[in-house]
């Protein structure tokens, strides 16, 4: 199975409604078409078209397993006496080792996507449709974006673990390991079945609201630091929850089904007629979509306390403290605690992974 389309003129990005209809159309046909659809079929498209090998497996379990080591060893070296240092309040002191590791990961991770898009000859964010050109089954991986989808990949895998027994446990953490295990699927399976280039694309558009995330945290932990006030990193941390709000919108939810979630319902079928798959990985990006709406939804939460109380506070922690304290920590502590760790895809992130 190959895809027989050309590149073409770069077609003009969809809006919401277009891309409401067309993809629900499009959707709808390729349903009634699909006559021998059902788990006979796809467990033979699943052994045509997916290619796997056991190096790299163990190539992702390896890293896995490095980034856990890795963390841990800048947590107890680096993250913790840093905490000490700046004499953080012991609630911030817990959590600024986890906010501090993923700064440093989805800054090097997302510096080297948007590397792969604008600084190489991939065209895929300017001209969605062309992740699609020239696709055929098996085909080789670009070693530049092999390796970042094994950066990627061995990252959600320790996520998942560290979710569960390393990081704070908030009161949407469950959702945050369903995030995990479908950007990890997004990530495995479109690497197998060879939609890497949409894997790539979906990684750019989530990473970047974990930077600004990580940012803003670590400035609302230090701008109390030693029990007093300090304004620059109020500053910082107003100012990156607005960035943080902003770009959550326009990234994952602007862009994300726009450009993406057109290019997967849409054009794949346009270049690639019997992609393998089709159902199933517009449903894992659909999941992705949703989950990208319901932590949108503590972000409104998130700016509207913020106009009301002139502060960035939390929605997701303090809920076990007392009254009093609790009333003191709704004006001082972390609202935009809200974590994502997406997309994918990949992402994650996609056909992200």
């Amino acid at each position: 199975m190959e895809s027989h389309a050309e590149p073409v003129e770069v077609e003009p990005m969809p809006g919401y409604l277009d891309l409401i209809c067309r993809a629900s159309t499009v959707m709808l046909g390729a349903w009634r078409n699909c006559a021998e659809c059902g788990l006979e079929l796809s467990r033979r498209t699943f052994l045509d078209n997916a290619f796997i090998n056991w190096t790299e497996i163990a190539l992702f379990l390896f890293c896995a397993y490095l980034w856990t080591q890795v963390r841990q060893g800048l947590t107890e070296s680096l993250f913790k006496p840093l905490a000490r240092w700046c004499t953080l309040l012991p609630k911030d002191a817990a959590k600024m080792p986890e906010s501090a590791w993923k700064l440093v990961f989805y800054s090097m991770s997302w510096s080297y996507s948007s590397y792969l898009l604008f600084f190489t000859s991939y065209s895929f964010f300017h001209d969605p449709p062309s992740v699609f050109y020239n696709w055929k089954s098996g085909m080789p991986v670009p070693i530049d974006i092999a390796i970042a989808y094994l950066i990627q990949g061995s990252f959600y895998g320790h996520s998942i673990y560290a979710t569960l027994y390393m990081d704070a446990w908030r009161k949407d953490s469950a959702v945050m390991v369903v995030h995990h295990i479908i950007t990890l699927a997004l990530i495995s399976f479109s690497y197998a079945f060879r939609y890497h280039n949409v894997g790539i694309l979906v990684l750019f558009l989530h990473d970047i609201n974990d930077i600004q995330l990580e940012f803003t945290k670590l400035n609302v932990y230090l701008k109390s630091r030693g029990g007093g006030y300090y304004l620059l990193n109020d500053v910082l941390s107003n100012m990156g929850s607005v960035s943080f709000s902003i770009t959550w919108f326009w990234f994952r939810l602007y862009w994300f089904p726009l450009k993406v979630m057109f290019a997967t319902c849409v054009s794949s079928l346009q270049s690639v007629p019997n992609i393998p798959f089709y159902f199933f990985f517009n449903s894992l990006l659909f999941a992705l979509l949703l989950m990208n709406i319901y932590w949108f939804l503590f972000i409104v939460v998130f700016v509207v306390k913020v106009l009301k109380m002139n502060g960035v506070n939390d929605v997701r922690e303090y809920e076990d403290e007392d009254s009093s304290k609790a009333a003191a920590a709704a004006a001082a502590a972390n609202l935009l605690d809200i974590d994502d760790d997406d997309d994918d895809a990949g992402h994650h992130n996609s056909a992200q992974g």
